[in-house]
This record gives structure tokens, sequence and C-alpha cells, in this order.
């Protein structure tokens, strides 16, 4: 689904990631952790078609990053669904309609698609404040927001750059299980996380797979995690 080989990045000379491979199976599941500035969100980045490597080859659903068009990153992204770290949405409309924005961009007609809207609301325990504006929003219901507009399209792929970071631990084991339960409808899930607690509770109910970002590179971190 997701092929990183031998890929580098670098950003002004520096050399930030070096010498990663990495490939993404359907159905599997990944944390992705590492100190702050380690990588994390430049890898994710990577995955999804942001970046483009510097070195090494990267490949999203059977395409060459390098070979694709504005048209098919664009189409790509239909099958990724990113849970960005800062949460943006366009805060004139309701929540309910950030969550949908997806679905107008893809071209897809959003009254028709109203009951998935709402089952998947009501899934993330947000139907009470789908008329809310985004700044009415705890930081708990934008992370959950940002998790349902991130599947609304029912992607294959869901990449999380550290989605529990501004939430309670209670908060943050809701989403993990949300995470969770998608893993088990088959979705392929990478979470980036630096906490190291949140990795091990859901570990007793996952099979996942903990990789560690270390002196700029992939490394598939200790069985005490």
């Amino acid at each position: 689904m997701i092929e990183l080989d031998n890929v580098a990045y670098s950003y002004g000379g520096a050399e930030l990631l070096s010498d990663v491979s990495l490939k993404l199976a359907p159905g599997s599941f990944h944390f992705l952790t590492g100190p702050s500035g380690a990588g994390k969100t430049t890898f994710l980045k990577l995955c999804y078609g942001a970046l483009v490597p510097t070195a090494g080859q990267a490949r999203i659903f059977d395409q060459d990053v390098r070979e694709m068009t504005r048209d098919d990153i664009a189409i790509s992204r239909r099958r990724i669904g990113v849970v960005h770290q800062d949460c943006q949405f366009l805060d004139h409309v309701s929540m309910a309609e950030n969550v949908a924005m997806p679905l107008k961009v893809a071209g897809r007609d959003v009254a028709a698609e109203q009951q998935n809207l709402d089952d998947l609301l009501s899934w993330c325990g947000l139907s009470s404040r789908a008329n809310a504006l985004p700044p009415q929003l705890s930081g708990g219901e934008r992370q959950r927001a940002a998790l349902a507009r991130a599947v609304i399209l029912s992607p294959d792929v869901i990449l999380a750059d550290e989605p529990t970071g501004n939430v309670d631990w209670e908060m943050s084991q809701r989403l993990i299980q949300l995470l969770v339960e998608l893993n088990r409808m088959g979705k392929t899930v990478m979470i980036a996380s630096h906490d190291l607690g949140l990795i091990r509770a859901t570990k007793q109910h996952v099979q996942a797979r903990v990789l560690r970002i270390s002196n700029r590179r992939l490394q598939l971190a200790g069985a005490d995690l």
C-alpha cells in the first residue's frame, strides 16, 4: 500500500531522515515513536505524498511518488486519511460541515451521504455537537472531529500525527480505541506518538508493531514496548 525503499529526506542542507525502508501492509497497525523533532511528521508526510524523498523511492498504491501528478496525489489522498497534529478547521462553518468537507472535495453528494455522516458522528461521540462551530469545541472534541473528517471517505490507510497530544488520558484512550476499531475493520493504521504508556496500553488490545526514529533512521522498537 505504502512502500519506502532506502528513503532519505533533507531540508536546507540538513538530513532529517536517512536510509528509511518500510512496507505498510493492508490491515496492519503501527506506532511511530521517537522524541520531539526526530522526524515523525516528516516521515508521515513522505507516506502520503506531501513530501518527495531527496533519495530513495516512495511508492503509494504502486505508484512512484516522483512520477505522480497533482491529480494522482489528490486521488491517492482519498484512500489515505490523515489526522493532522494541529487540527485545522474552517471556523465559520459547523463541525459537521467541516467533517463532510472531504466529500465535497471528492465531488460526492453530501445530502446523499447524510446518514453515513450522522452514523460517523455518533460513532465518534459527536452527535450533540454537530452544529457547533469549531471554536466552541473542547480539545477532545476537536481531535475526534479531526478523526471523523479523516475517515469520512472510508480510506484504506489512516495516518495519525500525535492524535492524543493535547487531550487527557481518558480521551487519549477513547481516540486510540476508535483507531483500533478501524483497524479491526481492515484499515491500515499508523499512529505517531511519543507517549510510551499509551502505546503499551494499546498493545494489550491490538497486535501493533512499534517503530522508532532515532539518529535519522527507522528502527524496530524493543520488546519492552
